[in-house]
Formats: structure tokens, sequence, C-alpha cells
């Protein structure tokens, strides 16, 4: 098997009610990439695929070079324990009547592990993800922690080739969520995953890359933290907490209307020097302030639309772009009020607008 061949190969086309899914993934062997997009997009239908639970309508899906799923005649298609994809969701779906040492010792024993060995390596996984000692204990007896960390025991004792994750920290509090993150990161270094998430928290913390799904399609894709700072939609924008206003190059700059923004770095002065190229305008709420009056660079009107509370204050959405404002700041704002606003070049980033 050459080192391309190695990891996940796969192109997913599913048909659904209002759209068909149709995306093309890549994950090196030992890779995670996480994959976001809006509710609804496609994203649990592509895992589906993965798995064996949902019918390719076309496409294929090979796992370190051998092909487990193709539309053919006759079809090729391999059932779901048998190419090596284990699905991780929110809900743990431990067996009920199973002890936790059993429980993660089932899919070695299905594989034809002798149950002694299959014990032993039980317990070692539970001491991995943080339960030693646990074996002995029922489902019921567990956390919502930690049987989703029994959970993930499970599905790495079985040594799978690829490790599905969908969204298994949603139903989990703060604090229990980052320690299963950290623990997730730790166990999955050298397994080709693929997570889906809502959480950008978890696309930095777990994925070496992001891919962006919306309407059945790949909008953007590329390093985690590249994305997320080069938005390339609306959505991407606004799980990386920025603004991101359409425009068009003009002068060096970006212009909408009669508002005009500079930016500081070379990359974005590159992409302005295109007059009447779309471009996007990116810049954190935080970096934008309230001003007495107009006409300085980079300076615009804006009237209030929607105030938001935040942990620091709240967020001020205008009819273009957010603010983010302590409370004494925010004073008596009220929806309607005009202001003017204003970010420093050296805070903008232009990006090619969709």
């Amino acid at each position: 098997m050459s080192a391309r061949d190695a990891g996940l190969r796969a192109r997913v086309v599913v048909a659904r009610e209002h759209f068909a899914v149709d995306v093309e993934v890549r994950v090196a062997a030992g890779e995670t990439v996480a994959v976001m997009g809006p509710s609804g997009a496609g994203k649990s239908t592509l895992l589906q695929a993965l798995a064996g639970f949902a019918t390719l309508g076309a496409g294929e899906i090979a796992v370190d070079g051998r092909v487990v799923d193709r539309v053919s005649t006759p079809r090729v298609r391999t059932e779901p324990m048998r190419r090596g994809i284990v699905l991780l969701g929110q809900n743990p779906r431990l067996f009920p009547h199973l002890s936790v040492r059993e429980n993660v010792a089932f899919g070695p024993r299905a594989a034809g592990t002798p149950a002694d060995a299959a014990r032993r390596d039980a317990d070692d996984w539970l001491a991995r993800v943080g339960l030693p000692g646990a074996g002995d204990r029922r489902p019921q007896e567990l956390s919502g922690g930690e049987a989703q960390r029994v959970a993930v025991a499970r599905a790495l004792a079985a040594s799978p080739r690829v490790v599905l994750l969908d969204e298994p920290l949603v139903a989990l509090d703060p604090d229990t969520a980052g320690d299963i993150r950290r623990m997730l990161r730790e166990q999955l270094t050298d397994t080709t995953t693929v997570a889906v998430t809502h959480d950008a928290a978890d696309a930095v913390a777990l994925a070496d890359r992001l891919v962006v799904i919306e309407a059945g399609r790949m909008t953007q894709q590329g390093e985690v933290r590249e994305v997320l700072a080069a938005p390339a939609s609306a959505f991407v924008a606004s799980i990386a907490g920025v603004n991101r206003i359409e425009g068009v190059a003009s002068g060096g700059g970006w212009r909408r209307g009669g508002v005009r923004l500079l930016a500081a770095d070379a990359a974005s002065q590159a992409l302005a020097a295109g007059d009447g190229a779309g471009l996007a305008a990116v810049f954190r709420p935080s970096d934008v302030h309230p001003v007495a009056e107009g006409g300085a660079v980079n300076s615009w009107p804006a009237v209030v639309r929607r105030i938001e509370p935040t942990l620091a204050g709240v967020r001020v959405l205008t009819d273009l772009g957010a603010v983010d404002l302590s409370l004494p700041d925010a004073g008596a704002l009220r929806p309607g009020d005009a202001l003017t606003l204003h970010v420093a070049p050296e805070h903008v980033r232009f990006v090619a607008a969709s």
C-alpha cells in the first residue's frame, strides 16, 4: 500500500429531500479532519454513508487503499463491521446488560480475540481514557462524561482504521467536554479521524484540517486556523466570531457604497489591487470602536439593528458589522440609533468574495 492510499478516500453522493449531498474528502493516515456546516447541511449524512448506514447514490469509499463501497454493477459494498470504520455519536449506546469491561471487550471478542486477552486490553483502554478500575461497573452507574469515555474506549479497542465522531461532546457540560476533548486529542493521535462538530473550539483542539459543508457541497477547506481566519462564507464567519462584509476592491482598498476600508497586511493589499473584483472585509467585533465623528480612514456610519448580551458586555449588531462593547460603553443604545464605527487597518483582512 502506497502512502497515497493510506487513510480514507471518499466521494459521497446521497440524495436528500431538497438537495443531494455531494462531497469528496481525503484524510491521510493518522490525520484528523473536522467537518462543520449549518444544521441540515449534510454533515451527518456524510458520516452515515462513510460508516455504511446510508446508501450511496454515486461515488466510492476506500480505506487504506481498499474499496469498501462503490456504486457499480455488481455493487461493491462492505458491511459496517468489516470496513474498519467506527462511528461515535452523541449517545454512547453502551450495552446496558454488560459491564463496562465487557462493553469495551465486545469488539475485539467479536473479531476473534480470546476472552481473557480482550478483557485485559479493555482494562488497559479504560485506564487510557481516565477510568482505571471501572471495569466492573454497569453503564447505568456512569455519569454522562464517564459513559462517553467508555464509548471512546470501546471504539478504539476494536482497532478501527477510521474513527468517525458525530458531535460526541455536544450533550456534555463545558468542564466535562473539555476533559473529553483533551482525552480524544491524546488517544486519536495516530488514528485517521473525521469529526463533525458545531464548536470551533473542538475543531481547533482536535483537527489538523477543517472542511466546511453547506447545502450538501464543500465550500471551504484547509488548515483549521487558516479557514477560520479567512472565512469564505457568512457561516464560517459566524463560527469564527468575526465580521465578514462583502464589497469590491477599489483604489487599493475595500469599498461598499460610500464606505471604504484599508488593510495593512501585504496579502490583503495584493487582493485589493484589482479594482472591481469581489472582496470581503474581515475583522473582529472586539476590534471595532465607536468614534465621535466620521471622516477618518476606516470609519463608517452605522445603524443599530439588535443588541445581544455577552459574557463581557454586549454585542451591537448594525447594518454594517458588529461591535463588542462593555456595558458602560453601550450606554443607552437602542435599535435604530445611529453611530459611527472605526476599525484600524492593522485589524482588517481582505479575502476574495464568494
